[in-house]
């Protein structure tokens, strides 16, 4: 039984129950969440150890992890290194990407090192086999596509991300409207080359029952895909992203029927003053089921510091209404991240998310920052560490510049807000920037 079949039948499962502890919530509160599908729990059973998280309604905004070998960087032990650079900087979930190297011992790794919900995107691997054993991507079925999802489920990945929603008819359309930056999507570019190739529809697409068998089994949660999402804010909004977005919504439904968690995935580059529109559009269209955005970045032109652009984007696209960011490195546009890379990208993302569930009035969101705020006050550097969203950071910078004072080198002495505590004959001492 899924963690949404379950729900229905009124059954709080442990996976719920665990899920709505790291809440602070009662699982009886998001019970009727998850039955209604705006609430997933990544929990494949096959998975060791797995602590299981909920994504979606009334929730604190999570963090996904992207990471994984290439083919001209196809050492496993860099990509372990991440995996525990991410467990320690509060990554909710990873991404297994890999194209190089063994990809099921990669990913029987990661899920071994892992306790959080592990996701992949399945037509990687059925494309690279069909490479090594017929030389081409384009020779795998849709048997291959089907089985690569089959082998991954066995081996306890919890969600993946499948491009259904691009189809001849998205196809024609991205033809007719015509783009700047094309389809920029890995996934999604694979799907389009073997339909144009074979004139066929997107077996994903074609045989989706076949795919919610597949997931039901396992209780895989199906995140489906944006092929189509724009990867320039010239392309933002355009009518083949529309496209896709409207059969991803009928997509909702039926896996809703048949039992099957389901979120979705957005759109990459959008302006500033077009996320809000595409938070709400999506909901709308997609029954509030829960939205995962990559970014979104806002700017084209921000690399070496796409971590910065995407969490300017992430936090007025959470604040509008997105449950889940995939963060974005540093080395977005330019290559494989390095674990230093990944650090900053997952930070960046986490103070986004935290932005927006201060907006969302997720519990305890509001008061941490006000705990933050009362520490400064007091100049008690122990608890601002501790409520610190990147501790070791904190403790770095702080053990460099040190004063002779209790404040820090910014001002101290004429730490403005101790001054003023002084002359309002209240005890407090502490620091707010520069005089």
């Amino acid at each position: 039984m899924t963690q949404i079949e379950a729900a229905r039948r009124g059954r709080i499962t442990e996976a719920l129950q665990t899920a709505a502890a790291a809440e602070g919530r009662r699982a009886e509160e998001l019970l009727p969440l998850v039955a209604d599908g705006r609430i997933v729990i990544p929990c494949n059973p096959l998975h060791p150890g797995l602590r299981p998280m909920g994504i979606g309604n009334s929730l604190r905004t999570k963090v996904n992890v992207n990471l994984g070998t290439s083919q001209d960087f196809p050492g496993l032990e860099k990509e372990l290194a991440k995996v525990d650079i991410s467990l320690a900087h509060g990554a909710d979930t990873l991404m297994d990407l890999s194209t190089g190297g063994d990809l099921p011992a990669i990913r029987q790794r990661i899920l071994a090192r892992a306790p959080i919900p592990l996701g992949t995107v399945p037509i990687y691997q059925a494309g690279i086999r069909a490479i090594e054993r017929h030389g081409s991507m384009l020779a795998m079925s849709s048997d291959d596509m089907f089985a690569a999802v089959e082998d991954q489920a066995r081996e306890g990945v919890d969600f993946m991300t499948v491009h259904c929603g691009l189809t001849i008819k998205a196809i024609e359309r991205l033809r007719r409207q015509g783009r700047v930056a094309d389809v920029v999507s890995r996934g999604g570019a694979f799907h389009l080359a073997w339909i144009l190739h074979h004139g066929k529809e997107n077996p994903f697409y074609e045989q989706f029952d076949r795919l919610l068998e597949l997931a039901r089994a396992h209780d895989i949660t199906i995140s489906l895909g944006d092929g189509l999402r724009p990867g320039s804010i010239a392309d933002a909004t355009d009518r083949a992203q529309i496209e896709e977005l409207l059969t991803l919504g009928e997509l909702v439904q039926r896996a809703w029927d048949a039992g099957v968690q389901v979120m979705v995935e957005g759109p990459g580059h959008i302006p500033l003053d077009q996320v809000e529109m595409n938070m709400k559009l999506q909901k709308r269209v997609c029954r509030e089921a829960p939205f995962y955005v990559l970014g979104p970045l806002v700017t084209d032109i921000g690399a070496g510091y796409d971590h910065i652009v995407s969490a300017i984007g992430g936090a007025l696209a959470a604040s509008a209404g997105a449950d889940f960011l995939c963060y974005v490195t540093p080395a977005e546009h330019l290559g494989l991240p390095s674990a230093e890379d990944v650090r900053e990208g997952l930070i960046a993302s986490r103070i986004a998310a935290h932005a927006a569930d201060i907006v969302k009035d997720v519990p305890g969101a509001r008061a941490r920052d006000k705990a933050m705020s009362e520490a400064r006050k007091r100049l008690d550097w122990t608890a601002q560490q501790a409520l610190a969203i990147d501790p070791e950071k904190f403790a770095r910078v702080r053990g460099e510049r040190k004063t002779s004072t209790e404040a820090c080198s910014m001002c101290g002495e004429f730490c403005a807000m101790r001054v003023v505590a002084e002359f309002l004959g209240r005890p407090g001492k502490d620091h707010d920037g520069p005089c």
